[in-house]
Formats: structure tokens, C-alpha cells, sequence
């Protein structure tokens, strides 16, 4: 059973914010479990960079920064605490290494791309966009 309160934390605080190209991205590394979604950093060399980095090179308010685009876009887009996030939290300890946590978070991408579809969301509809 996947960590509750970090999906729960993805679709409520991460996906609104969220661009279709960030979902998309997300959702590649995720079925590959790749080596370039790395967890207990945000950050190692681009293009290798946690959740919430790999969601900032993706959207318009955070993809000019590098090293600090996942803190600026928890912080400045999503308005979550990067110390504080259950996501955070538990991606940090185990990664694409958590199974569970990792096939629940792509439930959630896959589940949110098909609402996308069907209400024909732009990205300017999208929360912080």
C-alpha cells in the first residue's frame, strides 16, 4: 500500500500545479524507474533531479533556474515547505526504490492526464500558471 498522505499530498498540492509537460515527464521517468529521478537531493547534474526538480524544468516560473528550479517551484508555485512535504519526505527515503509510493504517484499522473483530456484543461488553466 503506497505512503497515503504523500499521493494524497501529489494530487492536492503537486498536480494543480503541475504543467503538461511536467505531468508527461513525470510519467516517463516514473515507468522507467530512470536513473535521471533521483531521490535525497533535488539536484545531482542536470538533467538528473528529484520530483518537484523535474516539475520546475517544466514549467514557465522555474525552468530558467538550475540547481535550485525544484525548491523555487515547491516554494514560489506550489507554496509547500520542501522541509515539511510528506511527498518530499517520503520520496527522499527510498525513491523510485519504493514500489509502492513510486506506482501510486503514477496512478495519480496517469488519473490526472486523462482528466486533463476529458475537460480539455489548457495550461493557462492550470493553478500558478
Amino acid at each position: 500500500m503506497p505512503p497515503t498522505d504523500a499521493v494524497a499530498e501529489f494530487r492536492r498540492s503537486w498536480l494543480p500545479y503541475t504543467t503538461a509537460a511536467g505531468l508527461g515527464r513525470l510519467i516517463d521517468l516514473l515507468e522507467k524507474s530512470s536513473p535521471l529521478l533521483i531521490h535525497g537531493a533535488f539536484t545531482r547534474a542536470v538533467p538528473m533531479g528529484c520530483l518537484a526538480t523535474q516539475i520546475a524544468w517544466n514549467h514557465p516560473r522555474t525552468a530558467h533556474f538550475e540547481h535550485e528550479a525544484g525548491v523555487m517551484w515547491l516554494c514560489r508555485v506550489a507554496r509547500l515547505n520542501p522541509a515539511t512535504s510528506t511527498l518530499i519526505l517520503a520520496w527522499d527515503r527510498s525513491g523510485v526504490g519504493d514500489y509502492e509510493l513510486r506506482q501510486g504517484l503514477l496512478e495519480a499522473c496517469h488519473e490526472e492526464r486523462e482528466r486533463r483530456a476529458g475537460a480539455g484543461v489548457e495550461e493557462a488553466e492550470l493553478v500558478g500558471c
